[in-house]
């Protein structure tokens, strides 16, 4: 069946090109993946624009997951993408995270003692791109500018951290809510489409179809990130407002319903 990033490709295989900020989740949904369609959820985690890159010169996945709807629109327009398939399917939140725990505000990081921060490379990575129109809209990039490290992924953004190579890091929210990360309001939508000619095109819809169903949503919601809303809908307000920062619900206006599943997709010809 061929190779991707160096792993032999089985029938049983769906594959899919994943946004660094969903790393956290993917165990979740290799899951459901397996339960529900006996298929091996293979991801290729990454920078949005680096895997829309590949997407574009052939790579062989079956759906793409980016973190930032604008790469989904390319891929789509590159033809790469069936742009009746693209769905938003999250709305995810930029995160401020030091290993001190000193560093709790933006303005934080143009105080001299801070020296090195790190952020995701803002060409390829939608939350470098985040986190730098953060800066500029506080006034704070041309301070900030000179001390930044610039990592491939926001999962490399937390590693430099984490070593104390850098004295804080913006990221994900998703990488930093269970690790006393601080929540800044910047939030941008994050979207999938199934690809041209997937070879696993069906089942790759249902799972983007789960991810905006109640059960993909509470996966998803544990993990630091927002419910998703369809293309031209509004900014979640009302989510950050009844939402406490840990990715659950504060309490109010829960409602006791079960979590839709992801669901198996139809039986197939055996011989097939």
């Amino acid at each position: 069946m061929g190779l991707v990033n160096g792993t032999q490709l089985l029938a049983q295989d769906l594959l899919v090109a994943a946004a660094s900020d969903l790393a956290p989740a993917v165990p979740e949904l290799t899951v459901q993946v397996k339960q529900n369609q006996s298929l091996t959820l293979r991801v290729s985690i990454g920078s949005s624009g680096q895997l829309a890159r590949q997407i574009e010169q052939g790579a062989p996945f079956d759906l793409f997951l980016s973190a930032d709807e604008n790469f989904v629109q390319q891929v789509v327009r590159a033809g790469r993408g069936d742009a009746a398939s693209v769905r938003v399917y999250a709305v995810g939140r930029l995160a401020l995270w030091s290993k001190s725990g000193k560093i709790q505000k933006l303005e934080d990081l143009a105080r001299p003692e801070v020296k090195r921060v790190a952020m995701a490379n803002p060409v390829h990575a939608p939350y470098g791109r985040l986190a730098k129109e953060a800066l500029v809209r506080a006034g704070l990039w041309g301070v900030v500018e000179p001390k930044l490290v610039l990592a491939e992924t926001v999962r490399q953004t937390m590693q430099f951290a984490g070593t104390g190579n850098v004295d804080a890091a913006l990221t994900s929210w998703t990488m930093a809510h269970d690790k006393g990360g601080v929540l800044l309001p910047d939030e941008m939508r994050q979207a999938g489409v199934v690809l041209t000619g997937a070879a696993r095109g069906k089942e790759a819809a249902a799972l983007l179809a789960f991810l905006q169903s109640s059960g993909g949503e509470l996966i998803l919601r544990r993990h630091g990130l927002l419910a998703g809303r369809p293309a031209g809908g509004k900014a979640v307000a009302k989510d950050l407002k009844k939402n406490n920062g840990d990715g659950e619900d504060s309490g109010a206006n829960k409602e006791a319903k079960k979590p839709e599943r992801l669901r198996p997709a139809k039986k197939r010809n055996k011989n097939q």
